[in-house]
């Protein structure tokens, strides 16, 4: 869906920009009409250069031109009209239309460079999410998973937040989590963090072992022991609060067991949607998050919870439990999923896609990523 989109954009805009056409060329008809017939004392050519002038704001460099080009020749058409082409005010006038247009063809070129810019730049972006943020499959073994990415700035493919499925020989593992900050870095954080998932992931280890992995992709460890020591201060770049780290959930949920094993690096806990209830897996003892160890004493407790047949597990991460509405007051999440109840994941997270950014006011503070698991009944 997403490709048919894109290219209806530029058919779209293609053809608004024919429409606005006809804006500047009924302006030099109406200013030349207008300007014959009215008396001689009355000059109204200087109208003329309000037509290249929004031509410019829409449309490239040759048709800013050829629009320009067109009204000099209305003004001369007008100057023959009323005097005669030497009269020495209509020559100020087609002399300063001729500068304008020049001018306003110039600035429009650079405009529609720097629109080629940015759409090569957004191509490669949304090229770049797709090898980064790979869409989850939509079953795993007897789980039916559903994903949703909601970027807070417009026109951005991704952000800091992550996530990431893997298949093992006993079950399925999950990854969401969210780096810290925004932009490029978090992007870079987050890439680390989803290479070692997949890299690590598929072994066959426990969780502790994954998340020691997880832990050395997070951060430039190598950068900082070869960079330069220097004396800390409160304006230090290389001071530790500005450290990345990454906040991550790792959950192992097995094929044949009715439950879900998880880790919890300083992460929004997961939900659980059953018969109508919304129950949070709250860690007893939830471990630091990632690319802290160096801060914080760094401990992994794996802790498990039930997740039967018709359960359906809701990943996130704060940027949907951190959405205000007008009144500056939190989403509730708790209490919309229990309204939701029995809903399976796709139809889930679409309601609560459109739910969120209608609270939101069609705008998030924050990226926000979702991720639905419901596990289906054995297959015979």
């Amino acid at each position: 869906m997403g490709s048919r989109r894109s290219a209806f954009v530029p058919r779209l805009t293609r053809r608004r920009g024919r429409m606005l056409l006809a804006v500047p060329f009924a302006l030099i008809a109406a200013v030349t009409v207008v300007d014959v017939l009215v008396p001689p004392e009355v000059h109204l050519g200087p109208f003329l250069i309000a037509a290249p002038a929004v031509t410019a704001s829409f449309a490239g460099p040759r048709m800013t031109a050829f629009v320009g080009a067109v009204a000099v020749l209305a003004q001369v058409v007008v100057s023959v009209a009323r005097t005669s082409f030497t009269d020495l005010n209509h020559t100020y006038q087609i002399v300063a239309l001729v500068l304008i247009s020049i001018i306003v063809t110039f600035f429009s070129y650079l405009r529609e460079r720097d629109e080629t810019r940015v759409t090569r730049l957004r191509s490669i972006a949304h090229a770049a999410q797709s090898v980064v943020l790979r869409p989850l499959p939509h079953h795993a073994g007897p789980l039916h998973i559903a994903s949703v990415y909601l970027a807070a700035e417009e026109e951005a493919q991704m952000g800091g937040d992550l996530y990431a499925a893997a298949r093992t020989a006993t079950g399925t593992r999950l990854l969401i989590g969210d780096a810290r900050g925004k932009g490029l870095d978090a992007i870079s954080e987050a890439s680390l963090v989803l290479g070692a998932f997949r890299v690590s992931a598929r072994r066959e280890q426990e969780l502790p072992e994954l998340i020691g992995h997880l832990e050395a992709g997070v951060g430039s460890k190598e950068d900082a022991t070869l960079a330069p020591e220097a004396p800390s201060g409160p304006d230090d770049p290389t001071d530790d609060t500005d450290e990345a780290f990454v906040t991550a959930v790792v959950l192992d949920i097995p094929d044949h067991e009715p439950v879900v094993r998880l880790v919890n690096c300083g992460h929004p806990p997961p939900l659980i949607i059953r018969n109508g209830r919304v129950i949070p897996l709250d860690a007893v003892d939830a471990s630091p998050p990632l690319g802290l160890s160096d801060v914080l004493t760094p401990h992994v407790t794996v802790e498990t919870f039930p997740f039967a047949t018709g359960d359906v597990l809701l990943l996130y991460t704060d940027g949907v439990i951190e959405a205000r509405d007008r009144t500056r007051a939190f989403y509730p999440l708790t209490e919309r999923l229990a309204s939701w109840a029995g809903d399976d994941p796709p139809t889930l997270l679409s309601r609560l896609r459109a739910d969120l950014q209608t609270y939101a006011g069609g705008h998030l503070g924050d990226d926000a990523a979702l991720v639905a698991v419901e596990r289906l009944p054995p297959k015979p």
